[in-house]
């Protein structure tokens, strides 16, 4: 799997529930993390991370946008 499909949220590789809601904890679980820190750049960072990730995988969900471009089925 190339980078670019990490970076590409709506890569196949994405179409199961469970990696979008492992990926999503993680990163609010990230966010937790650097706010207890104390590092308010950070935490922004991933929280806008976050919350984008949450927007894409389980607001605006589409099954057909997670297809792979050669599936023409």
């Amino acid at each position: 799997m190339p980078l670019s499909d990490l970076i590409n949220v709506r890569a196949p590789f994405f179409a199961p529930r469970s990696r979008r809601l492992v990926v999503c904890v993680v990163l609010w679980g990230w966010a937790l993390f650097e706010l207890l820190l104390g590092t308010p750049l950070w935490t922004m960072i991933a929280c806008a991370a976050a919350g984008w990730c949450t927007y894409e995988f389980f607001v605006v969900f589409d099954p057909d946008n997670y297809r792979d471009k050669d599936d023409l089925s």
